[in-house]
């Protein structure tokens, strides 16, 4: 047989993320794959639409991020618009809360950051194929999850059990108050009123059985101290704020992809054999 006959089509990945230096060492990486190739990039929805229509992706790879420019939305609009499209999201975000969260967005598999660096085209391959992909971990506690009778009340809940109650809104307002941002400092970062923020607390305070709503800046504090990579992933602050303080890249995978900006393209190809399938 020829080569063309014997050689399988790439698998056609679009990379979609709003840090620069991100997409282009995650697209170095998938392209030094040799059964991938990366066909576009962009760092928003709204400038992923014409570039999706024009490179038809099989897949589009991207960054779960929370309040201005909530990711899930946009995996929720992408999947409506484009149903054939698979989605998978990469995050430092607890994946036990949030994996689930992204499946129902219409995303088919969620990688950790905090994975080994081949957890990556793994979790492509495995979509491409038919599959979902999560971590071990998840997928035993989501089977687990399933065989536990329906309980009457939530009182016997465990915290993240809890934290699963918040609705995603809810969760954003959660998280953004564990990273120290007052009331109105969320209402201005989601567009919101800040008595829209304030009976979002009040919703927390009850859905978590907390006293007051200092117990809930405490308990956000706590969970977010728990989960410190995922404060990276949160863009919650005006575009001047965020200039000032640039998000730290500690994260096996995002660490890989970040030291391959630092080469010359030439290098790209000769990754390491650790990391070829």
């Amino acid at each position: 047989m020829s080569d063309s006959v014997e050689r399988s089509p790439k698998i056609a990945i679009f990379v979609l993320d709003e840090q620069p230096l991100l997409r282009y060492g995650i697209s170095a990486y998938l392209n030094s794959q040799p059964d991938m190739m990366v066909c576009g990039e962009a760092e928003s929805l709204l400038n992923a639409r014409s570039k999706i229509a024009q490179c038809q992706p099989q897949l589009v790879l991207t960054g779960l991020r929370l309040g201005t420019g909530d990711s899930l939305k946009s995996i929720k609009k992408l999947k409506a618009e484009i149903p054939r499209l698979l989605i998978l999201v990469y995050s430092a975000l607890e994946e036990s809360i949030f994996a689930e969260r992204a499946m129902r967005a219409g995303a088919s598999g969620y990688v950790m950051t905090q994975a080994p660096t081949d957890a990556l085209v793994s979790a492509i391959r495995e979509i491409v194929g038919g599959g979902i992909y999560v971590s071990r971990d998840v997928a035993l506690s989501a089977f687990r999850k399933s065989l536990r009778p329906i309980p009457k009340h939530n009182y016997g809940l465990r915290p993240a059990d809890c934290l699963e109650e918040l609705s995603n809104r809810e969760m954003h307002v959660f998280q953004l108050l564990g990273s120290g941002l007052t009331n109105r400092q969320i209402a201005t970062s989601l567009d919101l009123s800040v008595k829209t923020v304030e009976s979002h607390q009040e919703n927390i305070k009850h859905k978590l059985y907390l006293s007051s709503c200092a117990e809930v800046w405490k308990r956000a504090a706590k969970w977010m101290e728990q989960t410190s990579p995922a404060k990276e992933h949160l863009c919650c602050v005006a575009p001047d704020e965020r200039k000032k303080k640039p998000p730290s890249l500690s994260s096996p995978i995002v660490e890989a992809l970040a030291t391959q900006t630092t080469a010359t393209p030439e290098s790209f190809p000769s990754r390491p054999e650790s990391h070829a399938q």
